[in-house]
């Protein structure tokens, strides 16, 4: 998933990964070998923290691999199909927060 940050006229990138999407861009610096178990991702990867929201709450994939039920991941697609449902509920969890709700009142 991504999100256009507002517009200014700074070198930002034009798109906030969080999700899926900043862990596919993450994952792409690491060396992991398919098919690979839990253990191996978590071994080679499992410090990465990874944004769930566009407002940079995050969780390690380590985190993440310990709230899904896969043991094992044919390629890296299965390993972000199965992690996929752990970060949106996370990301609901956040919007749904008191407190991000109190701040989605506020116009700044």
């Amino acid at each position: 998933m991504g999100v256009r940050p507002p517009a200014d006229n700074s070198d930002e990138p034009d798109v906030i990964e969080f999700g899926i999407a900043a862990l596919d861009a993450r994952l792409s610096d690491v060396d992991i070998e398919y098919p690979a178990t839990a253990r191996e991702v978590r071994d080679a990867a499992g410090h990465v923290a990874v944004p769930f929201d566009a407002s940079g709450h995050s969780m390690t994939l380590s985190e993440a691999l310990d709230e899904t039920t896969a043991t094992e991941f044919d390629n890296e697609q299965e390993l972000l199909n199965d992690l996929h449902p752990i970060f949106e509920r996370k990301r609901e969890a956040t919007r749904n927060s008191i407190l991000s709700q109190l701040r989605a009142l506020v116009p700044f």
